[in-house]
């Protein structure tokens, strides 16, 4: 096989294995079929720009540590609850992701899906206002089971927003529109942080000019209303941000058989899918290698503030300004990456992503309230008069944050980029439905190799360094895979 579209003769690969574009492909998709137009594939990112927001500031920077930490009230706990939470996440997700993409190709439709999974993200973000400091308010097992629907339906959203992407963008735009989604994301991440942190979290704490003298529309600090506040905020933005895709990006055609036969259908495919994995190795080995890579890199994103939190004692101010400069260092490396994508071709773009990503966790760890780089101990007194990150380990594991953001933001482009190159059009959301597997099936692993690594060793650090394991293995099975588009296989 070679990665080319038979009949129409968009791409074709030198000796090398890298993309070559011939003179018509700027009108044709990853599909073999007509691109949209800008509005429609521009379009297509602002799900993403809708939805990061809530991931950025519900799972990584703000909710999760104030759950962890506050919430449950003890920070190994806590970093263990949450490892649950995600694990069962994954389970669900194992299950049902690979059958939910195959109907919806069957069906024809994916918009639906995105506005189904949104309204429920909505409404669970809305609730996690009611998330009361020491398990009061909604209680801790409800927090768990709302903050359980959000993953899942997060991921279920995904895959149906990925599966439009072979069929809207460009062939020779591909690298680049799926980093400038990520972009989005995490302006749209940074810009609600902004507002959270001077109108919210700032205002009472620092006598500066610019800050409100108090919290603004009564936020009662004390309840931590300034970090249960993001919730309602994310979903908010998120119903507005996803309308331009719903308006303008077009989707496929809806089937006319019954829903019933289609679901049936639709579980078939996967079934004849799993029969003939033998003419798909190539994507079962990216697939493979993805299952352990792309989850120890999220899972580095998902514990990095509630590490920094638990080993730093960080306040919500403090967890703010790491994370606006964090989205700010992802929103540079996303763009980048699309650009690198397209010029190295994404397995080159992806391999360069993980090995630094890996190294940087390593570094990561190393930092202590006293100590960076495992041995070298610098102390923990402030070495500035400003008044965060005051300490040179916090300094050093701030920097050192904004370079796995960068490489981070990069490899989940560029993974989803190849991707698209490597799956069969017909069957996309299907075997984006694998994909989204392939980092579920570790996003029960992942978590819980961090959870029970931190519950065995009582450490944070052991726990969350663990994770450079998965990061490794994936590396190195990613070397075998082809940059190459598959076809359906035929049986009978």
């Amino acid at each position: 096989m070679s990665c080319r579209l038979d009949t129409l003769g968009a791409t074709k690969n030198n000796d090398n294995g890298r993309t070559v574009l011939s003179d018509n492909s700027s009108n044709l998709s990853i599909a073999g079929t007509p691109a949209a137009s800008p509005l429609g594939y521009f379009s297509w990112t602002s799900i993403q720009a809708a939805r990061d927001p809530l991931y950025i500031m519900v799972i990584i920077y703000i909710f999760y540590p104030y759950f962890s930490n506050t919430v449950v009230g003890d920070p190994v706990r806590g970093q263990a609850l949450i490892g649950y939470i995600t694990a069962g996440a994954g389970f669900v997700l194992a299950l049902t992701a690979p059958f939910l993409g195959a109907i919806a190709d069957k069906d024809g439709r994916r918009k639906p899906w995105l506005v189904g999974t949104v309204l429920v993200m909505t409404m669970g973000a809305l609730s996690l206002w009611y998330v009361e400091p020491a398990g009061r308010g909604m209680g801790i097992v409800p927090a768990i089971t709302v903050l359980f629907v959000i993953k899942v339906c997060f991921t279920v959203c995904e895959v149906f927003h990925n599966a439009m992407l072979p069929s809207i963008a460009p062939v020779n735009r591909v690298g680049l529109i799926s980093g400038l989604a990520f972009s989005l994301g995490n302006v749209g991440g940074l810009l609600l942080m902004l507002f959270v942190l001077f109108a919210f979290s700032m205002p009472g704490t620092q006598d500066w000019g610019f800050l409100p003298e108090v919290p603004m529309f009564g936020i009662d600090q004390s309840m931590h209303e300034h970090n249960r506040i993001v919730g309602p905020i994310a979903g908010v933005w998120m119903l507005i941000f996803m309308l331009p895709v719903l308006l303008y990006t077009p989707d496929g055609k809806a089937s006319t058989s019954p829903m019933l036969q289609v679901a049936r259908e639709g579980v078939d495919d996967v079934i004849q899918t799993l029969k003939n994995i033998r003419h798909y190795a190539n994507v079962a080995r990216y697939l493979l290698a993805r299952l352990f890579f792309i989850d120890g890199m999220v899972g580095v994103l998902t514990f990095g503030g509630v590490y920094a939190s638990g080993t730093f004692g960080w306040d919500t101010t403090t967890l703010l300004i790491f994370g606006l400069c964090t989205s700010a260092s992802a929103m540079f490396g996303a763009y980048v990456g699309g650009l690198l994508d397209d010029r190295l071709g994404s397995k080159r773009a992806l391999m360069i992503s993980i090995w630094t990503s890996s190294i940087v966790l390593l570094t990561l760890v190393s930092v202590q309230p006293d100590t960076i780089l495992y041995v070298w101990e610098v102390g923990s007194e402030s070495v500035w008069s400003f008044p965060y990150f005051s300490s040179l380990p916090e300094i050093f594991y701030f920097c050192t944050n904004q370079v796995f953001a960068m490489f981070f933001v990069t490899g989940l482009s560029t993974s989803r980029t190849l991707m698209a190159k490597l799956s069969p059009p017909e069957l996309a959301t299907q075997f984006f439905g694998l994909f989204a597997l392939s980092a579920t099936v570790t996003a029960f692993l992942a978590p819980l190799l961090v959870a029970t690594a931190t519950d065995l060793f009582d450490s944070q650090r052991i726990g969350f360094g663990s994770l450079a394991a998965l990061m490794f293995i994936g590396a190195v099975l990613l070397i075998k895979v082809r940059e190459e588009q598959a076809t359906v296989a035929h049986t009978g």
